[in-house]
């Protein structure tokens, strides 16, 4: 299948439209080149290596220890990231090359770096736990003292008015006022207390489970810090109130530490001495200030270690994810029986076979092997991996395309034409050419600063619309095509290639139908002619118009998807595709709507009034009745009895010969009658043979095969209806986005200015923007980019298109650096 070239005499080759041809080649590589032979191979990306040990576990193969070892550097390289991204501090441009520094010194520096840079974090974390909890220290001798004063201030005062209300009573109750006051003194009890912070949103739970654990015999004071505070356990700011709770005996204490320890409330000592209160905040504050200076000399020391991290950053990552990358594919290569050399196996094309052999012999020479390397070529029935070299203009369509699936291998690659057509579907729903070349500025910015954004990170829509710049600058050059044929520019019209071919009769002839119109010039040369927009028949007009391109259009790539399947029988060599499906498929197809489009072009051409639906509609029902005034040609009823005779006759014609077919084949290769059938068997059962690897007779199950032909036949009679209503969408589309736009036109921008108020007028301005914005150029712009996604993956892709190959994915160190692990 794969080793047949194009199709020969009348048939081109169509080399761009097949992926590259592929082989599958041997490497015999002695082991003293085999790591700098891997390297050499991962420049070129060429090849793709098989997986000879697939049956071993990670752990048992040759160089689990080599990929161990790098997997400790890149963990300790990602540790230097996080903690430069946390300091603020840039990886410089790489300087050098990676090939001039060596793994083991590369190795020994990384650990060297990392033990110092442990050691200074975790002094730096000691320091910094030390300041947070002084700084909460801090704020308890504050607010804690304030209470103690203020209590102190209000007990003395209470005192004092005491003892002036006592001075003034009966000198006769007096003696038992003071026998009542020392019999109270001697029956005082002693009240301890604790202080500390407790977090601002646990505060009145903790408050409430105090009252009941110590069934109400506590009293506690909190009061409000305004500021967040650093935590000493997590290092997070948060907001916390500063607590005092009074107590009495020892069960209550032990009972207030368990609470506290449960709702993280940092407990600190305080004495109720002022004298001793304020002793301890100037203590506190001057070893504040003391660690302040020492966290600050030791941020700055790393801070000079972490620069010098990210002078040799880039250097470093790049040479380590090297390293791991040739390991793991070292891992793939299986060591032969006198453990001497490494046998691989790999996908390559064809065209770079010589630049491999050249690398061979370059890692040969370089690693100063004694033997070189052995290059071959194998023969195999394996499916190939599908190549196609593309270039930053024809990826993102590729993208689109290998979304729907992978092209089998050299099969025809729908990109070739998905590259005009799927811009061109766009603009035929998106026909505006004003909004055409706002779409095209934002596209120019992408492409004329792609460089600079290539490098950096952007979101994900941004990502998605910088990586199909291209496809969208021909989306907009489309818009702006079809907007000039739809004379279209934010819905108004300008007669920019000639005046218009029409004039009124009389004043009021722009509220009436075409009638009121003469024609005083020659046909508009380019698009629709202006007086069309505003008049009562614009509408009427436009869907009859729209709607009869939307067929001829989705006819047109139907008929070029039936075709590249002819393509794709001729290079497989499969006549019965040829014979009982693109014949009959072209048949049936174009009896009926081939027909229908023909129908439409005459009657542009005659201006004729016959009414085509009608046409069909009885084509089937009534075959035999007159055509009457929706004639179109003479002989219309005869050909119309032979094309719907022939679509009738090209269903049975797909479905019943080619499993028979198909089923005969079988036999004869088997019963080795006949070798000539094989190249002309079906496709699909090539794929089949080829997957089972060394199965030599594969089953064949007839009722499999036929009922996948119904099936198969079924769907394209049903699709070929379905299909081309579905291009209908084009006419819908670019009718909704031709009225959106003339409602914001007329009912926003208008009518704002029609009411000679600067302040209304600026408001419909920027209402008029935002709405054209968000909606024609963001919401219209994803719904008709998804519908020409569809019309090209289902109703043209399906056609032809099998999809079911997988990507060639060559070793290849060009993503190694912007790839994260």
């Amino acid at each position: 299948m794969a080793e047949s070239g194009g199709g020969g005499g009348c048939c081109p080759p169509m080399d761009l439209m097949r992926s590259e041809t592929m082989q599958l080649v041997q490497l015999i590589v002695p082991m003293e080149s085999a790591h700098l032979t891997v390297s050499y191979l991962g420049d070129l990306g060429l090849v793709q290596f098989k997986d000879l040990n697939s049956e071993k576990s990670p752990f048992q193969r040759t160089y689990a220890a080599q990929i161990k070892r790098c997997g400790e550097m890149a963990r300790k390289i990602r540790f230097f990231r996080d903690q430069m991204s946390k300091a603020g501090v840039p990886a410089k441009e790489m300087q050098g090359k990676e090939n001039d520094i060596d793994l083991d010194d590369v190795e020994v520096k990384l650990g060297e770096l990392e033990a110092e840079l442990v050691e200074i974090n975790a002094n730096n974390d000691k320091l910094q736990r030390s300041y947070n909890e002084l700084m909460e220290y801090k704020l308890v001798l504050q607010k804690a003292g304030e209470f103690f004063s203020s209590a102190h201030r209000s007990a003395a005062d209470q005192q004092r008015e005491t003892e002036s209300q006592q001075a003034g009573e009966d000198l006769l109750e007096s003696p038992l006022l003071q026998e009542e006051k020392s019999i109270d003194s001697t029956k005082q009890v002693k009240l301890g207390f604790l202080t500390g912070l407790v977090p601002r949103e646990k505060s009145m739970v903790f408050e409430r489970i105090l009252f009941r654990a110590t069934r109400g015999n506590i009293f506690i004071r909190q009061t409000v810090i305004e500021e967040p505070v650093i935590d000493p356990n997590s290092g997070e700011k948060a907001e916390k109130n500063v607590f005092v709770v009074f107590y009495s005996g020892e069960r209550a204490k032990s009972k207030i530490l368990k609470i506290c320890e449960a709702f993280g409330a940092n407990r600190y000592p305080f004495s109720e001495d002022l004298g001793r209160q304020a002793q301890m905040i100037t203590e506190v504050s001057g070893r504040l200030s003391e660690l302040k200076t020492t966290i600050d000399a030791g941020l700055g020391q790393r801070n000079i270690l972490l620069q010098t991290i990210g002078d040799k950053f880039e250097l470093w990552n790049l040479k380590v994810r090297k390293e791991k990358a040739i390991y793991h594919t070292l891992n793939m290569l299986s060591l032969d029986v006198t453990k001497k050399c490494l046998v691989a196996e790999g996908w390559s094309p064809v065209f770079a076979s010589r630049e491999i052999q050249d690398a061979l012999q370059r890692a040969a020479v370089d690693s100063n092997s004694q033997v070189g390397s052995i290059f071959q070529v194998l023969r195999t029935k394996e499916s190939p991996p599908t190549y196609f070299r593309t270039n930053k203009f024809t990826s993102a369509i590729q993208e689109i395309v290998d979304a729907y699936g992978v092209a089998k291998y050299q099969e025809a690659n729908p990109g070739v034409f998905t590259i005009v057509t799927f811009p061109f579907l766009f603009a035929v729903m998106f026909g505006d050419w004003g909004h055409g070349i706002c779409i095209l500025l934002a596209t120019m910015y992408l492409i004329l600063k792609e460089k600079k954004l290539a490098s950096q990170k952007l979101g994900d829509i941004m990502e998605m619309a910088f990586g199909g710049r291209y496809v969208i600058l021909m989306m907009s050059l489309f818009s702006i095509y079809t907007g000039l044929i739809y004379n279209e520019f934010f819905s108004i019209p300008f007669p920019l290639f000639a005046p218009s071919a029409y004039d009124c009769r009389d004043v009021s002839c722009s509220e009436a139908t075409t009638i009121g119109l003469i024609k005083v010039r020659d046909t508009y040369p380019f698009g629709l002619d202006p007086v069309w927009h505003g008049s009562r028949s614009e509408l009427p007009f436009l869907n009859s118009l729209k709607m009869k391109m939307s067929i001829l259009l989705g006819v047109s790539q139907m008929n070029l998807g039936i075709i590249m399947s002819y393509f794709n029988a001729r290079f497989f060599k499969s006549s019965v595709n040829i014979w009982f499906q693109f014949i009959p498929q072209m048949i049936f197809l174009n009896s009926l709507f081939g027909y229908l489009s023909v129908l439409i072009i005459i009657k542009w051409c005659t201006g004729s009034q016959a009414d085509l639906y009608h046409v069909m509609i009885y084509m089937f029902l009534s075959p035999m009745d007159e055509l009457g005034e929706n004639q179109l040609f003479p002989h219309q009823k005869t050909l119309q009895l032979v094309l719907l005779f022939l679509a009738l006759v090209s269903v049975p014609c797909m479905l019943l010969p080619k499993p028979f077919i198909l089923k005969k084949q079988h036999e004869a290769r088997h019963q080795g009658q006949a070798y000539a059938p094989l190249d002309e068997t079906d496709e699909s059962l090539h794929v089949e043979t080829n997957g089972g690897g060394s199965h030599g007779h594969e089953e064949f199950e007839f009722s499999e095969i036929f009922v996948h032909q119904l099936i198969h036949t079924i769907e394209f009679v049903l699709g070929a209806v379905s299909n081309t209503a579905s291009y209908l969408r084009l006419w819908a589309l670019s009718l909704a986005h031709s009225e959106l736009s003339s409602v914001f036109y007329e009912k926003v921008l208008l009518l704002a200015w029609g009411y000679n108020n600067p302040l209304i007028l600026i408001v419909g301005v920027l209402v008029f923007i935002f709405a054209t914005v968000g909606v024609l150029l963001v919401m219209e712009t994803l719904s008709a980019f998804l519908h020409a996604l569809r019309l090209h993956w289902v109703e043209f892709q399906n056609k032809f298109y099998e999809g079911d190959g997988y990507k060639f994915a060559p070793f290849t160190f060009i993503f190694t650096a912007n790839e994260d692990e």
